[in-house]
């Protein structure tokens, strides 16, 4: 549902009269964006054997060709079909189209992923949180099917989950229309919510966990949702700033994106590395990338700096994204999961206040952002 939700607000978002109008479907379509990510990582984590949970940092890899794709068709659309920041000329509607059909182009996108995740694919409810809430019997259906997908077959039955847990017969969830009434409105507590501080140590993941996901919320779209800006206002001083040039670059700085999720995933299963490790040096390199950003003197060491930048900084939400999850309990994996995007969301909304008041002009906006990563990495 979350990406419909973008695909239909993404597709109005298109016939926008004015800024307010497209601000105001520009939050709807993030609202489906921001749903949709902590559930896909849950899921897919929890569908994994242990041997094979790297996998998790890997799948940011669609993330990074996400990015590269969106980047492509910007390219021509908002290069060929966007008025000049210098024209002197009144911008027409006609001129100044690009955009839109951009809009349209990744709203019909997301509608075929909606299509097909409904259509073509089935996807299963997680067996451990089927188990976490008692449901055995329908956590073994699940196993078995999946098996069947795989062209295999499993031996495990019910009585071999009884009996480590001969309790859980006697919570098993009813499947009536009450019973679903009852577990979504339970799910509006805060029960999972302090499961997630029961103990020390879990409370300090948590807490700890968040603020690293607040401290990246607000430093990369302080820069990275003004890359097309930045190289443009610093092209323009070397002689180079226009849109075509600008989106061409992004484009190039969005390539390094891919090899950055395979590194982060080899990274996390190599010895003295792991996730810890991969995470704090990915972190704090992007900030260092960052700090070096400023000291470009021509357009070809700017766009070098940031292609370095988008490289550690896909490996770092590769590992971030594979991390968070498994430090929580399953039965509470979705909660954790939600209150990590929540807290870099609200801090994401801090970004545009402080890019205006630090003055995008300046390299003020950079040195926050970069200081940001660093403190992350640090934590």
């Amino acid at each position: 549902m979350t990406i419909g939700v973008t695909a239909v607000f993404g597709l109005i978002a298109a016939g926008s009269p004015n800024f307010a109008a497209i601000g105001c479907f520009a939050a709807l379509w993030s609202f489906g964006v921001g749903g949709n990510l902590p559930v896909d990582s849950a899921v897919f984590l929890e569908f994994l054997p242990g041997s094979h949970q790297y996998l998790l940092t890997v799948l940011s890899i669609f993330w990074a060709l996400a990015q590269l794709l969106a980047t492509l068709i910007a390219w021509p659309l908002l290069g060929y079909h966007t008025c000049s920041p210098t024209q002197t000329t009144p911008c027409t509607k006609s001129e100044n189209f690009g955009w839109r059909w951009f809009m349209i182009t990744m709203g019909l996108f997301a509608m075929i992923c909606f299509f097909l995740r409904f259509v073509v694919f089935t996807l299963y409810e997680s067996p451990k949180y089927l188990m976490g809430k008692g449901n055995d019997a329908e956590a073994v259906a699940v196993i078995h099917k999946v098996a069947a997908k795989n062209q295999t077959s499993s031996s495990l039955v019910v009585e071999d989950l009884l009996i480590h847990n001969q309790a859980s017969i006697h919570h098993q969830q009813g499947t009536d229309a009450a019973a679903a009434l009852k577990r979504n409105l339970e799910k509006v507590n805060m029960t999972h919510v302090r499961a997630l501080f029961r103990t020390r140590r879990l409370a300090y993941s948590t807490t700890l966990i968040m603020i690293i996901w607040a401290f990246i919320g607000l430093a990369f779209p302080l820069y990275n949702a003004f890359i097309p800006y930045t190289l443009a206002s610093r092209g323009a001083s070397f002689g180079d700033g226009s849109t075509y040039l600008t989106y061409r670059n992004s484009l190039i700085i969005a390539v390094l994106g891919v090899p950055g999720a395979l590194i982060g995933g080899l990274l996390v299963e190599t010895p003295h590395v792991g996730r810890k490790g991969a995470l704090a040096l990915s972190t704090t390199l992007t900030g260092v990338f960052l700090f070096c950003s400023t000291t470009a003197r021509h357009s070809a060491a700017l766009l070098g700096w940031n292609c370095a930048y988008n490289l550690v900084s896909n490996i770092m939400y590769a590992v971030l994204y594979a991390y968070t999850p498994e430090i929580f309990p399953t039965k509470d994996r979705g909660t954790g999961n939600a209150l990590a995007a929540s807290a870099n969301r609200v801090f994401g909304i801090m970004a545009p206040i402080v890019a205006i008041y630090a003055n995008l002009k300046t390299a003020a906006p950079v040195y926050v952002s970069g200081a940001l990563f660093v403190a992350a990495g640090a934590l």
